[in-house]
């Protein structure tokens, strides 16, 4: 007796999904820390310091048959001078190139003027927008859903998530839903591709970061960092020159140190992470000097993809 051939029924491939998803909030509210977890290795400098982030930066995160690209905002405020006023309207750029919006709150932190300002321009918005409250851990529970309904009453969000993206709380439902949310469309990067900036603007944040974390006060937000050098040596090894820029001589005392100590010790830090980020020996060196007027060149909001004219 002769066996009947066996059929294989068509294996069904799922179409893959694209799209833009911009993260937007006040200052501080975890937003590349957000970022950071999802993609599940860091792609934003993060630090304590509000508007430590000052331009777009793009995420992409591999999920099922979906690749999001989270475009990290610098934060919205009430700006005032030219620089501030940049990295404001680079967000709400953000917002209006995104497919959907994720609007992140600090929990403990949802009722200020600054979130006023950003909801009130939400209002007016045709995107698919959703709520993510961060930092959840640090409010009691049965507050949550009254603030979440006082919100809900303000714009009409299309989801509510409540996440710790820091001890990684919500995260699993936040990233189905939106992988389940992208449209279809080919992946725009590699599967492997983290990020989209370039290496010699990610040297700059490292150090910037580190920076932060180190100095007080008011100094971080008067300096900033350039690469002016990327070499690749015959070994493999990258030969990096940065430069720091601060806007009078005391702060670039206080940025070397006594002896330079300050400089050198902040300078390892960024170059042991240089080192794990793109796995290769890093030669750094660092320079400090006075340029007053930084936060009025053209050249430096070119090069940070930010609106001089904003």
């Amino acid at each position: 007796m002769t066996e009947s051939p066996q059929v294989m029924s068509p294996q069904v491939v799922s179409p893959q999904k694209c799209g833009f998803v911009a993260v937007i909030g006040p200052p501080n509210a975890g937003k590349s820390t957000l970022s950071n977890a999802l993609v599940g290795q860091k792609v934003a400098i993060v630090t304590q310091k509000a508007q430590t982030t000052r331009m777009r930066l793009r995420a992409v995160v591999m999920h099922q048959q979906s690749q999001i690209i989270l475009v990290d905002t610098p934060g919205i405020f009430e700006a005032k001078q030219r620089f501030d006023r940049a990295m404001v309207n680079e967000a709400w750029l953000g917002v209006n190139d995104a497919d959907q919006v994720l609007v992140v709150l600090d929990a403990a932190r949802a009722e200020t003027p600054e979130v006023d300002l950003m909801l009130e321009g939400l209002s007016r918005s045709e995107k698919q927008i959703s709520l993510v409250l961060n930092k959840i851990d640090t409010v009691p529970h049965e507050s949550l859903l009254a603030l979440v309904q006082k919100l809900n009453d303000r714009v009409n969000f299309a989801d509510t998530f409540l996440i710790s993206a820091l001890k990684g709380h919500g995260l699993d439902q936040l990233r189905d839903q939106l992988a389940a949310s992208m449209p279809e469309g080919p992946w725009l990067y590699p599967e492997d591709q983290a990020a989209d900036i370039p290496s010699l603007l990610l040297a700059s944040e490292v150090l910037r970061e580190k920076l932060f974390l180190r100095l007080h006060e008011e100094l971080p937000y008067s300096l900033t960092v350039e690469t002016d050098k990327w070499e690749v040596k015959k070994d493999g090894s990258v030969r990096i020159e940065q430069t720091v820029y601060v806007r009078r001589d005391g702060q670039k005392a206080i940025v070397l140190g006594k002896g330079g100590q300050t400089m050198k010790d902040i300078g390892s830090d960024a170059r042991r992470e240089l080192e794990e980020m793109f796995e290769r020996r890093i030669h750094l060196f660092v320079f400090v000097k006075v340029r007053k007027n930084w936060k009025e060149d053209p050249e430096r909001y070119r090069m940070l993809g930010l609106d001089y004219k904003a």
